[in-house]
């Protein structure tokens, strides 16, 4: 937290001094008072209005936040569920590698943005073009690394499997799919990360809630305190679920790095 603590400082410093504008670079206590404007209610609590629950969390923050981690989860579940199969597959048989293996290399260079037109023309506005960005966003790192462990698996153990005469399918389930979890929880997190970055550019595009499109409307008011304290949520809930996959990795992994008993 060191280092955080002396740039806020020094931000603070900044703006207390006048060497910088407040309308370019508000000061940490602006954004922090506007962040929790954002975060609070806009009316006031009344019993009329039902539950006091339903109430606290009606503010702009979490409705947008929730929006956002809800396309997030969707279009990567869909990406990754579209992925792995391919991925094992691919991996484990050259033929389906040779098959496949030209389109997809044509397709992963060409960034999910530059999808959007055609997104917004296939599927409208609304959440099912910014879901579909997301898929494609998460899609191939998990596909990738997915390829890449399958691959990868060390010929020691394939051959030792066979020399004890485990099957095709034991090969694959006790070998080779354990050998390449570690690959592909690092495509994991990295699709995550990578759905999380296209969720807020397609927010600022295709629908009308959301982290992305609360900055975006921000922008057109010259909000400048709102627009960091949207971007400030967004690296918070990014490191957060950062932080909980790279948990759920050292967990997984425990027998990978000798840490099982």
């Amino acid at each position: 937290m060191i280092v955080p603590i002396i740039v806020i400082a020094v931000w603070q410093l900044a703006a207390t001094m006048g060497w910088a504008n407040p309308q370019m670079l508000p000061s940490p206590l602006a954004v922090a008072e506007r962040w929790l404007a954002y975060l609070l209610p806009v009316q006031p609590y009344s019993a009329e209005q039902g539950s006091w629950l339903a109430w606290a969390v009606s503010g702009e923050l979490i409705v947008d936040a929730l929006g956002s981690l809800y396309r997030v989860a969707l279009g990567f579940a869909i990406g990754a569920a579209l992925a792995l199969p391919l991925g094992l597959l691919m991996g484990a048989s050259p033929l389906v590698y040779a098959w496949f293996n030209p389109l997809l290399q044509l397709l992963r260079p060409i960034p999910p943005i530059a999808y959007i037109p055609l997104s917004i023309l296939w599927f409208g506005l609304g959440n099912a073009p910014a879901v579909f960005l997301i898929v494609l966003g998460a899609f191939f790192p998990v596909l990738m690394n997915t390829i890449a462990g399958v691959r990868q698996v060390d010929g020691i153990y394939l051959r030792a499997a066979r020399n004890l005469g485990a099957s095709g399918s034991t090969l694959f389930i006790r070998v080779i799919l354990p050998a390449a979890v570690p690959y592909i929880l690092s495509g994991v997190r990295i699709g995550i990360g990578t759905a999380f970055i296209v969720v807020i550019v397609s927010e600022m595009i295709a629908v009308n809630n959301g982290l992305g499109f609360r900055i975006l409307e921000a922008r057109e008011y010259f909000w400048s305190d709102k627009i960091m304290a949207g971007m400030i949520t967004i690296g918070l809930l990014g490191l957060a679920i950062d932080s909980a996959v790279n948990k759920l990795n050292n967990y997984l992994l425990r027998w990978h790095r000798g840490l099982e008993n």
